[in-house]
């Protein structure tokens, strides 16, 4: 080879090497624009409101009232490649914490439909570890406090924001979007709400965003049958929910950790793949048609 064929191929490699780095340079600068789920954030949640009544009363008596505070709080961030603003997805998990499939897997599943989600860890500043036999009544103030933390967010488009729970997740999902409930007190609304496995209040009629339930049908944690007491309540002028009923489900139908079922306190949590796939494409058909521009 010639000296001038051998400057002209190591040109070359120079070349294709820049070019390489290039390349790898892009590719991590584009990366970093994509949070992981174990982004790990920190807020409040929503500071309970004092009422016009309350606060007249104080005003007449000349009481002094303290400021409402929130309650410290962790998350977990993701959201797709790009600078949005972006629709998105607070999550909140059941009594048991946060297990796998909530705070990495669907995640990962909505980042990927173009969603940013933030999962809400309502337990460990709060060093609790399960509630599922008691009752936590600020979540439906988590999620709001998590709904005020995305309006803050350059990336997320605040008027396209759903709620979405697992069990007793799923019930403060319904809690926070019912009619005349803490809702009406909060300064940003949610757009839609799904809920997986809810507790339904067989009592409770109409909701205040459109609503997707996803239950078990045999399920007798969280029966069907108090879901479908509440849709014969609804009246014709709020907006739609859906139920939908999978044939042979327990609990945690579409949690895939519970290939082998489990029995906790007397209750079936089981994984259901056919429940499970179902259920997915009826959760993105629905954040499709509510969250869509």
């Amino acid at each position: 080879m010639s000296r001038l064929s051998i400057k002209r191929w190591r040109s070359s490699v120079k070349t294709t090497r820049l070019f390489l780095c290039l390349v790898a340079f892009l590719s991590a600068a584009i990366a970093g624009n994509q949070a992981d789920a174990d982004e790990l954030v920190h807020f409040e949640s929503a500071p309970v409101k004092l009422s016009p009544f309350r606060i007249r009363k104080a005003n007449e008596q000349g009481e002094s009232l303290p400021q409402p505070q929130g309650t410290p709080l962790l998350g977990y961030l993701s959201r797709p490649q790009g600078d949005g603003p972006f629709p998105a997805v607070v999550l909140m998990h059941g009594c048991g914490g946060m297990r796998l499939s909530v705070k990495e897997l669907w995640p990962k599943r909505l980042a990927s439909w173009g969603y940013v989600v933030l999962v809400v860890d309502s337990f460990t500043t709060r060093n609790i570890k399960d509630t599922c036999q008691s009752y936590l009544p600020d979540r439906v103030f988590d999620a709001y406090g998590a709904l005020n933390f995305l309006s803050k967010q350059s990336f997320v488009d605040i008027s396209r924001v759903a709620l979405m729970g697992f069990s007793a997740g799923g019930t403060a999902t319904l809690e926070g979007t019912k009619i005349e409930g803490n809702e009406q007190l909060m300064d940003h609304k949610f757009k839609a709400a799904v809920a997986y496995y809810p507790v339904c209040a067989a009592s409770q009629g109409d909701a205040t965003v459109p609503i997707l339930i996803l239950s078990g049908e045999r399920d007798n944690w969280s029966p069907a049958d108090r879901c479908r007491k509440r849709l014969a309540r609804l009246s014709d002028n709020g907006p739609p929910i859906e139920l939908n009923v999978y044939k042979g489900a327990y609990h945690d139908f579409d949690a895939p950790e519970f290939k082998v079922g489990r029995r906790v306190f007397g209750h079936i949590e089981k994984y259901n793949p056919d429940a499970a796939e179902k259920s997915i494409r009826s959760v993105r058909t629905f954040l499709q048609k509510y969250l869509s521009n």
